[in-house]
């Protein structure tokens, strides 16, 4: 091999390599589970593909069904890796979908967007945008997959993701709010250790240069046409339209050692002022950093935060 093509055009350690001949090395992110039946708490999960112009897929889990014709609340779930790693088919992200649908014994549909920086933002938005909308689809009893048509509560949709993915949560539902989603109600978005950012530094950024610097790199490396660090799509705070954010209320979970920390505490804060209608609520893991919920998820602090979870899926239920 030439010394040419060895040479790096961006390196994201301990992510991904980009080298200047096109090639990308992603250095984690790459197992895959397979869909599965849980043994132990019977949910059921499948590959499905969306559109397969873009091969925009899925991975759909439905719980344990004890009712014949219950329908159950929907979860879309964005998985996180900075835009650019990790799948919908990633074990950790496989396991965390698995336990959702059996705690919240909700339907979860965790989207497979194109990653970059093969697709660079705002692809992974179109896709995620193209992947709620065939959802969406089959509230009128259209589209093509039983599991949604047979199971889910159409008036009770929630976004989730986690990190990157839980940028892309909000960004859903801002664009929930100003695009109308027909026959669907959005109740609400979870948004855990959410990839917000902004040009000037606050709280812990000030003194942790390096990191804000690692956070600012990746959002230019990954949406390359952006406006930069203030651009609305990761700095929320400065969007005009955050005040229509299309749903009742927000969870926003934040971890106490997470350098992205002061970002979820700030958008709560600002979205309060915002003029939002909706209730944000706040929950923050003492001692933890970032995703640490995913690589230990039966340590008290993940065990207590999905149980928050859940109970922000379930809470408004009518019996």
């Amino acid at each position: 091999m030439s010394a040419s093509t060895d040479e790096l055009a961006h390196g994201f350690p301990p992510l991904i390599r980009v080298y200047k001949d096109g090639r990308v090395e992603r250095l984690k992110g790459t197992e895959i589970a397979p869909p599965s039946t849980n043994p132990k708490t019977g949910v059921q999960s499948k590959d499905i593909v969306i559109d397969p112009n873009t091969a925009l897929s899925a991975r759909i889990f439905i719980p344990k069904i004890t009712k014949p014709n219950q329908k159950l609340p929907l979860v879309i779930y964005f998985h996180g890796g900075g835009f650019c790693i990790e799948t919908a088919f990633s074990p950790q992200i496989h396991n965390y979908a698995d336990s959702l649908a059996a705690e919240a014994n909700a339907v979860v549909l965790s989207v497979n967007y194109r990653r970059a920086p093969e697709h660079p933002l705002p692809i992974a938005y179109n896709d995620s945008w193209a992947a709620i909308q065939w959802v969406a689809s089959h509230s009128t009893n259209g589209g093509p997959e039983v599991w949604l048509k047979d199971y889910v509560d159409f008036n009770r949709f929630f976004f989730a993701g986690d990190s990157a993915g839980a940028n892309i949560a909000h960004n859903m539902g801002i664009r929930v709010g100003w695009e109308v989603l027909d026959r669907v109600k959005v109740v609400g978005i979870v948004l855990i250790h959410p990839y917000f950012g902004g040009k000037d530094p606050i709280g812990g950024e000030i003194d942790n240069v390096n990191g804000k610097a690692r956070a600012d790199y990746l959002w230019m490396f990954v949406c390359p046409t952006s406006s930069g660090l203030d651009d609305p799509l990761i700095n929320p705070v400065m969007d005009p339209r955050l005040s229509g954010l299309g749903c009742d209320k927000v969870l926003v979970c934040v971890a106490e050692k997470d350098f992205l920390r002061d970002r979820g505490w700030y958008y709560k804060e600002e979205l309060e002022k915002s003029g939002w209608g909706g209730v944000v609520e706040i929950m923050e893991a003492e001692g933890e950093g970032h995703g640490f919920h995913m690589f230990k998820p039966t340590c008290d602090n993940a065990v207590a935060m999905l149980k928050r979870v859940v109970a922000f899926i379930n809470e408004d239920m009518t019996h």
